[in-house]
């Protein structure tokens, strides 16, 4: 078998979405997401113009030697461009092995270490009865677990929670505003009036999104503690590996990090001191499956869990390689998962299902995920950036 076509479609069902397709000589096929938000472009025009031409007449099932080809032959290595790029053709190549044996993805990785996968959600409100809202929202729709973002006294626009007039990604970032200080009085009143409400039992989260330095880190989640957070995630900048060694002497709150990260170098501190107790990769911004598993592998030997991005600007194909994974692996934490639209579904159908708050990948062989392509075509790319953040005098700010 060998590989003999693979392009890059791009498209826009309500945000922009990068896909690999890979067909071999025996009519197999196999999808990769290499969706990088904000910078979709960037991607596309590496693997059209470097990664695709280094794959015609190989062998799809050599994925490791793919993989390491791809990493080590560039000479300039990781990064979110090119980690994204290799995750799409590793998926893909995984997707075609799948399908040739007749059998989903994760019967490939080890066979079920459980029966479904346990998810997350998001609730967000500018203050606290819309919060209460948006929590009871998600727990309708059958949650387990819910992501708290609020707002915060006297800012307009904070990470994590749509204004009354969505702003959406547009051809120019959107400016969203910050005050460390306001932000760190008011959360712990935040988690108490919703452990008040709620009750001790439900399951909460809050992403910090690397706005906070190590000690104001710390001071929050020792402020936390009382409300028994499942996690506190990305509380500092984490390329800073040894700040994380502050933060962890001052708290018991558990640390979630890692969804910018795009090797196992960025989480070799973490890993091997414990300071942290989930990684937070996307199949897609780590180099696909084959390094993800290893990462998750490395983790398990210091008792440290899965919990995979998986926000929507990760595509339906990489949605499904990461649930593929968390059916798989044994040190699975829980996984985050924001839903999408009927189009994007329309676009990408898969096997895949959401059902009481939980997922599993279904049972057709390989990912399990398919392409539209004529409805793709439809909904071409729109120029679309991420929101930047500034504090009150203006100063660009971590968003």
């Amino acid at each position: 078998m060998k590989i003999v076509d693979a392009r890059v479609v791009l498209t826009s069902p309500g945000r922009n979405f990068v896909t690999l397709r890979i067909e071999t000589d025996e009519g197999v096929t196999g999808l990769g997401d290499a969706t990088l938000n904000g910078r979709e472009l960037a991607v596309a025009s590496y693997l059209r113009d470097h990664v695709v031409p280094l794959l015609m007449g190989s062998d799809p099932h050599r994925i490791e030697d793919t993989w390491q080809s791809l990493y080590r032959g560039a000479y300039w290595r990781r990064g979110p461009v090119t980690m994204a790029a290799i995750a799409a053709v590793d998926v893909a190549l995984w997707d075609i092995k799948a399908k040739v044996a007749g059998l989903p993805l994760y019967q490939l990785l080890g066979g079920a270490s459980r029966e479904r996968v346990r998810t997350y959600g998001h609730a967000s409100g500018r203050d606290i009865p819309e919060l209460f809202d948006s929590i009871r929202a998600r727990l309708a729709e059958g949650y387990p677990a819910i992501r708290v973002q609020t707002g915060v006294p006297g800012l307009k626009l904070v990470y994590g929670v749509r204004p009354a007039q969505d702003a959406a990604q547009g051809a120019r970032p959107v400016v969203e505003d910050w005050d460390t200080a306001a932000y760190l009085r008011n959360l712990p009143k935040v988690f108490d009036a919703v452990r008040q409400e709620f009750g001790p039992g439900l399951p909460l989260l809050h992403d910090a999104h690397h706005r906070l330095t190590p000690i104001q880190a710390a001071r929050l989640g020792k402020d936390l503690e009382p409300y028994d957070l499942f996690w506190l995630e990305d509380c500092t900048p984490a390329e800073n590996q040894e700040g994380l060694r502050l933060v962890r002497s001052h708290t018991t709150t558990p640390l979630a990090i890692g969804e910018v990260f795009n090797t196992v170098f960025d989480y070799q501190t973490l890993i091997s001191e414990q300071l942290i107790d989930y990684v937070r990769s996307a199949v897609t911004h780590f180099g696909g499956v084959s390094p993800l598993r290893k990462l998750f592998d490395f983790a398990a030997q210091h008792q440290i869990k899965s919990a995979v991005h998986g926000p929507e600007d990760i595509s339906p194909v990489g949605m499904a390689a990461a649930i593929h994974l968390d059916l798989a692996i044994h040190n699975f934490g829980i996984q985050e998962y924001a839903g999408y639209t009927e189009l994007t579904d329309a676009v990408f159908p898969h096997a895949y299902t959401f059902t009481d708050g939980h997922l599993h990948p279904g049972e057709a062989p390989g990912l399990g995920v398919g392409l539209d392509e004529e409805l793709a075509a439809a909904h071409p790319y729109e120029a679309a950036y991420l929101p930047i953040n500034r504090l009150q005098d203006g100063t660009i700010h971590d968003w």
